[in-house]
């Protein structure tokens, strides 16, 4: 299907004209143009969200919103980044919002599935698993907001400190501080699970 890519990919890789060309023709009022913009970026964007705010309903409302925000900016995009990498910076910083409006209280889900138990596992495995994934929730809810989200976005997301630091809005140098901080945070509360 044209103009989808492969979702485990980052928002920039390949297809970068394509989005180029879709952006212009979307913010000149070309509704398909932009469907296909949604079609392509939502997958990963919800993944973001999701790892930042630990629920999938919360992660599409905000998702959702950023869409809409972007729709509505379009013709101030200027492409001094690419689509993707805009997209990743509203939706960081709605979840971010999101996030510094509420006590963190919810576990991450996503922040490490557990793979489906092998049938030789036995149930106190299954239990430990589950144990540990609640603790990294609980662990990453102790984070400051701005940590979480340069972790996430380097750690489960596997992004360049360089794009991190374009999607949140800050220095290189200070995404790289802060997620030192947050893994030596999150090593101390996992300590128990080595």
């Amino acid at each position: 299907m044209a103009g989808v890519r492969n979702q485990n990919a980052p928002p920039d890789a390949g297809g970068e004209t394509e989005d180029s060309l879709l952006t212009v023709r979307a913010a000149e009022g070309d509704e398909d143009a932009f469907a296909v913009l949604v079609q392509s970026h939502a997958p990963s964007l919800i993944r973001l969200a999701t790892r930042l705010l630990g629920g999938r309903a919360e992660a599409e409302d905000a998702v959702q919103d950023a869409f809409i925000s972007a729709w509505r900016r379009l013709p101030e995009f200027h492409h001094r980044s690419s689509f993707g990498t805009w997209m990743y910076r509203i939706v960081t910083n709605r979840c971010l919002n999101v996030l510094r409006a509420r006590k963190p209280v919810a576990p991450l889900e996503a922040a490490g599935e557990i793979a489906a138990p092998e049938h030789s596992a036995s149930p106190a495995r299954i239990v430990e698993a589950r144990d540990a994934v609640r603790e990294l929730g609980e662990a990453l809810d102790q984070l400051s907001v701005e940590q979480r989200a340069c972790w996430v976005l380097r750690e489960l997301d596997g992004q360049s400190y360089e794009f991190i630091a374009d999607a949140v809005g800050i220095s290189q140098e200070a995404v790289r501080a802060r997620v030192f901080r947050a893994r030596r945070c999150l090593t101390q509360a996992m300590g128990a699970w080595r």
